[in-house]
């Protein structure tokens, strides 16, 4: 089997993997054992596929590796397509996995007078600039966004922005820290990501990892 014929799982490092374990195994997917060694550093790993084989990476670098095609499929979240919008990919299956959403969020003072309706203007931290900007653009809102990596809810303590938008899931995160979330901008969960250009040139093959997947989705 030739380099061409291998295909490459992109997955995201972090919590998701506990959620995503199942999900490979239903889908006929086992990796090598240090793929699940937390201790390891290794990056691309094989499974039992010959012609599959896994890299984990940031989250929000699995879709850039399969839109480019250094990756033919892929899980990442709604939120990280949604931020990038590259016409190479598209989502045909929710793994209904990694659910939560992506929200506003202010200081709890704030929160009586802060009124979304009202907003003409904002700064809001975030790492979804783009998802964001466009998001209040809709609502004719100008937006200024600060780009953050994480700790995004020092921003409003710090004064660097009295907005965040951030994903959420229980919001225990933003009660420690003195915050309230005042407006959802979009559900969030895992999907499969494949490579339209993988779709030509292995139709078979990613038809049949598309059909897996959809069996494995809970």
């Amino acid at each position: 089997m030739s380099m061409a014929d291998i295909l490459t799982l992109a997955v995201p490092k972090g919590r998701i993997l506990k959620e995503l374990t199942p999900v490979l195994s239903r889908a006929g997917i086992e990796p090598e054992d240090a793929f699940y060694d937390d201790s390891s550093r290794q990056l691309m790993f094989a499974t039992r596929h010959p012609s599959l084989r896994i890299i984990r990476v940031r989250s929000f670098d699995v879709a850039t590796f399969t839109a480019f095609g250094a990756a033919q499929l892929g899980i990442a979240g709604s939120d990280v397509i949604e931020e990038f919008s590259y016409p190479e990919l598209y989502a045909p299956v929710d793994l209904k996995i990694g659910q939560c959403r992506l929200s506003v969020a202010v200081k709890d003072e704030d929160q009586a007078h802060d009124n979304p309706a009202r907003w003409s203007h904002i700064r809001v931290a975030t790492k979804y600039p783009r998802l964001t900007q466009r998001h209040f653009a809709r609502r004719g809102v100008q937006t200024e966004c600060i780009e953050l990596s994480g700790a995004m809810e020092l921003a409003p303590v710090l004064g660097l922005s009295r907005r965040i938008v951030d994903l959420v899931s229980s919001g225990a995160t933003l009660k420690a820290n003195g915050l309230t979330e005042i407006e959802k901008i979009m559900e969030v969960s895992s999907r499969l990501i494949v490579s339209r250009q993988a779709m030509k040139t292995h139709p078979q093959d990613m038809q049949d990892w598309i059909n897996r997947f959809q069996l494995a989705a809970v």
